[in-house]
C-alpha cells in the first residue's frame, strides 16, 4: 500500500540522527562506513541523505572529524561522537525506548477496553 510505504518512510527519516550516532559511537566512521552500517541494519541512506545529517550533528557539536591521508584518492573525513553526542544519544535513546514501549503497549493483547461502551459515555 503507497501509503503505508510513505508512512515508514517517515518514521525512518525520523530516526535518522538517533541511527547516524549510533552508527558512529562504537568507533570512528568514513562516511561509506556509516551508510555500510545504516545498510547492514536495513536503514538504506544514501550520500545525499547523510552528508546533511553529518553538517548538522558537527555544527551542534555531537560530532567531530578529523582528516586522513587516503591512498587511493583524497583525504578521508573520519567522524567520531563527542561527548555532547554521547549524551545526546543517550537522551534520545530513552526517547526511543520509552516510546517502543508506549506503541508496543497499545499492539498488546493486552490493551483490548474492558467493556464495550466507550471512555466518553457516562452510566447514569
Amino acid at each position: 500500500m503507497e501509503k503505508a510505504e510513505s508512512t515508514i518512510a517517515q518514521m525512518r527519516k525520523g530516526v535518522l540522527e538517533m541511527s547516524v550516532l549510533a552508527a558512529i559511537s562504537g568507533q570512528e566512521a568514513y562516511a561509506s562506513d556509516i551508510l555500510e552500517r545504516l545498510k547492514l541494519a536495513h536503514l538504506i541512506v544514501v550520500e545525499g541523505t547523510l552528508y546533511p545529517i553529518l553538517t548538522r550533528l558537527k555544527n551542534e557539536g555531537f560530532l567531530s572529524y578529523r582528516w586522513e591521508e587516503s591512498n587511493s584518492g583524497p583525504p578521508r573525513k573520519y567522524y567520531s561522537i563527542t561527548p555532547e553526542g554521547g549524551e545526546f544519544l543517550t537522551e534520545l535513546r530513552t526517547g526511543w525506548d520509552e516510546l517502543l514501549s508506549a506503541v508496543s503497549r497499545l499492539f498488546s493483547t493486552d490493551n483490548k477496553p474492558e467493556s464495550s461502551e466507550s471512555p466518553n459515555t457516562q452510566n447514569s
